[in-house]
């Protein structure tokens, strides 16, 4: 699987150990940034991730800041996009087998390394359960065009 990976610098650490461990499993690894600690703004590299995601060179991402709230929030935001914070393996796989989310976002700041990678295994390994799903997430983009005039 190709998988994009994006981080600021408070993401940085746990994105290395994650293109790692994605790379140890024969996945393609789309590294965007950033590619140090220096303090960055997430934005810049969500946006990054966002564009190889959107335009099909990666078929899903990860994406890490200090809490995940922030990539969370910004990968929201573009259509076609269903981002999901997870901080346990139950979310992560929920968010798979029932939201077809295709962005993990991470907390840098909030998970160990250990916990990190078994999510991150869950995340990739769950497929997408379907039928009432699928209508639900048809639901979401139905409102979400509807809502564009409000």
């Amino acid at each position: 699987m190709r998988i994009v990976l994006a981080s600021d610098h408070a993401g940085f650490d746990l994105k290395e150990k994650i293109k790692a461990y994605l790379e140890e499993q024969g996945h393609e690894v789309l590294d965007v940034g950033c590619h140090s600690c220096e303090s960055v703004d997430y934005p810049v590299f969500g946006a990054k991730g966002l564009e190889k995601l959107l335009s099909g060179e990666a078929e899903r991402g990860i994406f890490i800041c200090g809490t995940g709230l922030g990539m969370t929030i910004m990968a929201n935001r573009f259509p076609g996009v269903r981002a999901a914070l997870c901080h346990d393996c139950y979310t992560a796989r929920m968010c798979r087998l029932h939201n077809d989310a295709n962005v993990l976002t991470m907390g840098g700041r909030v998970l160990g390394e250990a916990l990190a990678l078994e999510i991150v295994r869950i995340f990739l390994e769950t497929p997408f359960e379907g039928g009432r799903h699928a209508r639900r997430l048809e639901l979401i983009e139905e409102y979400a065009r509807s809502l564009k005039n409000v």
